[in-house]
């Protein structure tokens, strides 16, 4: 981007108002939008953004795309003293680019390139959307386009990855923003190995795929429709909050698992406001209404932008007065019950429980798990929530309770009695020097 001349905007996000105000700022004209492939995690905003600005969309030609122009090896975008170069990277998917940045009023040298998910800060891109009978593959070609295209651009060349620290494109995507060729040269682990091990630990990893996956590659290849400003929420009442759920409305309580294990609205489920983004693409639909509950409604328009990211224009309102008023109201009330590790430590054994783990497999691999314990992980409960007994006494706990949160409330919303969450996961329960099995 140059102050008073084109700009150009590399993977949108679909509430695009930030980069209409920043070329507006610098009196610049978004010409160019680039695509670093189709993304799995969100909805990209190329469309929405074109919209508004008459921009050409460009990706890679591995893939038919059903808008914007193909790009390919070599191809050359000017815009004004800086040239953007197309480098294909495939390996994370087919079609995968990246956009090398050279600023010739400085130097012919490469200035900085965007990567997309081929490579990212301590990490690289997953390998497994091509099916595990053609994993190798796929991390060959991944090596090949890291090694041959980003890493030989040379070491003081800034690297822009699509993604940060935890994202699930990755496994272990440190918390860098942005980075250098010669840095990640120098720390990160996969750079280090030769092109067999590279394939090898790239074939070995363990990624989850969330459903809603489907759902971003459909509407990223076909493309989103265009919703031109973000939903005003409806604010509702007790009695058109019930009618909503009579209908089949999907209710999300965004508050803190102490607050929603203290009181909440039967059928609820409880996801964080952190976890939003990381959680509702498991577990919500894309046609029944969404209604949130909080306790005093606080930014509720960036909470909606979560939505609206992953595609959910399905997101409608929330409760007005927020969880007080359907207290106030003298409405039924559901709870969970809530242990600390001390409270858990000093029950067991007891057959009656029945101990759920249901954080990330690679979590519970890494740092142990609580003996006797049966692993689910929080994504997968949906589908596997048949193997939970209904007469014991379940007890889930998670990595800090947000997760076991999470899966209580499906639990309990599923008919299960006797569940209950423990506060501090297995973080409180190691620190409290109790017992890990390693095994």
């Amino acid at each position: 981007m140059r102050r008073g001349g084109s700009a150009a905007v590399i993977d949108p996000r679909r509430d695009c108002e930030i980069y209409l105000q920043i070329a507006s700022r610098i009196n610049a004209r978004i010409t160019h939008i680039f695509e670093t492939h189709r993304n799995e995690d969100y909805v990209i905003g190329s469309l929405e953004l074109a919209n508004r600005c008459g921009s050409e969309i460009y990706h890679g030609s591995k893939m038919d795309f059903a808008y914007g122009n193909p790009a390919k090896e070599g191809d050359l975008f000017r815009l004004g003293g800086l040239v953007l170069k197309i480098l294909e990277t495939p390996g994370h998917t087919l079609e995968s680019i990246s956009i090398m940045v050279i600023d010739r009023a400085v130097s012919e040298d490469p200035y900085l390139i965007f990567c997309g998910d081929a490579l990212f800060a301590g990490d690289a891109g997953r390998t497994d959307f091509f099916g595990p009978e053609k994993r190798e593959w796929a991390s060959g070609l991944l090596y090949e386009s890291i090694h041959k295209k980003i890493l030989s651009a040379g070491d003081g060349t800034i690297i822009c990855p699509a993604h940060g620290a935890g994202s699930v494109c990755g496994s272990d995507i440190s918390d860098h923003e942005y980075s250098t060729v010669g840095y990640e040269k120098m720390t990160n682990p996969l750079l280090k190995k030769d092109r067999v091990e590279f394939i090898e630990r790239k074939v070995k990893e363990h990624h989850y795929m969330p459903p809603y996956f489907e759902k971003m590659e459909e509407l990223n290849k076909s493309g989103a429709p265009v919703i031109h400003r973000l939903p005003d929420l409806e604010a509702l009442g007790n009695s058109e909050l019930k009618d909503f759920i009579l209908k089949g409305a999907q209710i999300i309580d965004i508050r803190a698992p102490t607050s929603f294990g203290g009181g909440h609205i039967p059928g609820s489920l409880s996801i964080w406001r952190e976890g939003l983004a990381a959680h509702i693409g498991w577990y919500l639909n894309y046609e029944d209404p969404i209604i949130l509950i909080d306790d005093f409604n606080l930014d509720l328009a960036r909470i909606s932008t979560l939505f609206i990211r992953l595609g959910y224009d399905n997101i409608h309102g929330y409760l007005a007065g927020g969880f007080p008023t359907w207290v106030q109201g003298a409405e039924e009330i559901g709870r969970v019950n809530l242990l600390g590790v001390r409270d858990l430590n000093h029950a067991l054994p007891d057959e009656r429980i029945f101990l759920l783990d249901v954080r990330d497999i690679n979590n519970r691999k890494k740092f142990g798990h609580i003996s006797g314990s049966h692993h689910i992980y929080v994504g997968e409960l949906p589908l596997h929530i048949h193997e939970i007994p209904k007469d014991r006494h379940i007890v889930v706990y998670c990595d800090a309770g947000k997760k076991g949160s999470l899966a209580a409330s499906l639990l309990l919303g599923a008919g299960y009695q006797d569940v209950s969450n423990l506060l501090g996961g297995m973080s409180a329960w190691m620190k409290a020097g109790f017992f890990v099995d390693k095994k």
